[in-house]
């Protein structure tokens, strides 16, 4: 017997008791339809905190009073406006203050990271990752290889899901690594699929990878904000993530990184240097010579980008006051019940077909759901916008669904699986 109900009675009453019902108000629900907006899409882009403009306008309100010396001057100083970042950031990776920093993008902090960490040399070359990896990454990876004057084929190994299914298998990916051995020089997988939104095992992928001597990082894109992270105690080399996903911080704001502490002190790691990456206390005295924080800091490159900074802040705070273990237990509540009223639809259609190719076991899983449309196209997809749905559609025939537990309701389930029902029939 389920504990749930596809009743909107049900969702209502779920969402009176939801301890994180207040937050919703916290942020703007997007009103450019008709009718009430259904928002599933926050593991592309997380929507705006009502604070975010309040945020941002005091940063223009002290460009604009103190010009230059804003940098010292303002009410948050520009110079070290990054730092106001890490401490919160950090608590959401599972990290030490001085394992994170917050700058440039995505792919350009794992370009960076793979300076330090992809060091082929011998027949120690390979890189391990996903098949059908996001291409972002795909590109990166290739990129370094060819950078380091191999092909693609013989640097990089990608582990697919076994014929016939759809997720990794975590005995497959330790047993590649196993398989490698001296001749895998990096693993640098999604922490969390965007496709099928498999949580992976990144603990026992670290060692496995550590026991043949081989570096491991993660792209988090898909996981921080969204999961619970230890990147310390897994003792992961590095890690990269976005902010503009699960973590709202504005159209392609500023991302994250992750260098354990065993490499932050080492002046010796090679790294593409910038002057925001060098010794604090010396910066402005213009020295010839790189000397990098000891801390994850030395692989930022130019001054911080205060206005992106600014918006992702005001996300920030939010994570800090509801805190990563209130999210997690909402996430895994209304994600089981978006699973539990989809089947119920497809249970009781003649018409449709819907498997979920995400991992069932809430334990592998953060809030996405891809639901794999057996029997329907595109139509399906298109109708269902047409009522004010928003999700994500990847060919030939996968809907991505994301419940956020800061702002989505259990009540914007129920409204979903009944647009799902008359957009079937």
């Amino acid at each position: 017997m389920s504990k749930y109900k596809n009743t909107l009675a049900f969702a209502q009453e779920k969402d009176q008791f939801d301890p994180l019902r207040k937050w919703r108000d916290e942020f703007l629900i997007p009103d450019f339809h008709e009718k009430p907006v259904v928002y599933f899409t926050g593991n592309s882009l997380g929507l705006q905190p009502k604070r975010t403009q309040e945020y941002i306008q005091q940063e223009l309100n002290d460009w604009a009073k103190w010009g230059v010396e804003g940098h010292f001057d303002a009410k948050n100083p520009w110079f070290s406006y990054h730092e106001l970042l890490t401490e919160k950031a950090a608590k959401i990776v599972g990290a030490t203050n001085k394992e994170v920093v917050i700058t440039h993008s995505l792919t350009t902090n794992l370009h960076l990271l793979m300076v330090s960490f992809y060091r082929p040399k011998g027949k120690r070359i390979k890189i391990l990752c996903e098949g059908k990896a996001f291409p972002s990454d795909q590109y990166a990876l290739q990129s370094q290889a060819k950078h380091h004057g191999y092909s693609i084929d013989e640097a990089i190994v990608e582990v697919f899901p076994r014929e016939g299914e759809h997720l990794l298998r975590n005995e497959d990916i330790v047993s590649k690594i196993e398989e490698l051995g001296d001749e895998l020089a990096m693993v640098m997988i999604g922490g969390l699929n965007y496709y099928t939104g498999q949580l992976l095992d990144m603990k026992s992928i670290t060692e496995a990878g550590h026991k043949v001597g081989a570096k491991v990082g993660f792209d988090l894109a898909h996981a921080a904000g969204n999961v619970e992270l230890s990147l310390h105690d897994w003792n992961v080399d590095f890690a990269a993530w976005c902010t503009y996903k699960y973590m709202n911080s504005s159209p392609g704001g500023v991302a994250g990184l992750f260098v354990h502490e065993k490499h932050v002190t080492n002046d010796d790691l090679p790294r593409f240097a910038g002057w925001w990456g060098h010794n604090k206390e010396k910066r402005f005295k213009m020295e010839p010579e790189f000397q990098p924080i000891q801390s994850a800091e030395s692989w930022q490159l130019s001054n911080a980008p205060v206005l992106g900074m600014a918006a992702h802040k005001a996300s920030l705070d939010i994570f800090d006051e509801v805190g990563m273990a209130a999210i997690s237990k909402k996430r895994e509540d209304i994600t089981a019940y978006l699973e539990f009223v989809i089947n119920e639809v497809s249970k009781a259609s003649e018409n449709a077909d819907f498997e979920i190719i995400t991992p069932k076991n809430p334990k592998e899983r953060g809030s996405q759901l891809s639901i794999l449309a057996h029997g329907q196209g595109k139509d399906l997809f298109d109708a269902m916008a047409k009522e004010g749905v928003v999700a994500d559609w990847r060919e030939p025939n996968v809907i991505r669904i994301a419940p956020v537990p800061l702002y989505n309701s259990y009540e914007d389930v129920y409204r979903f699986s009944e647009i799902l029902k008359n957009a079937i029939q």
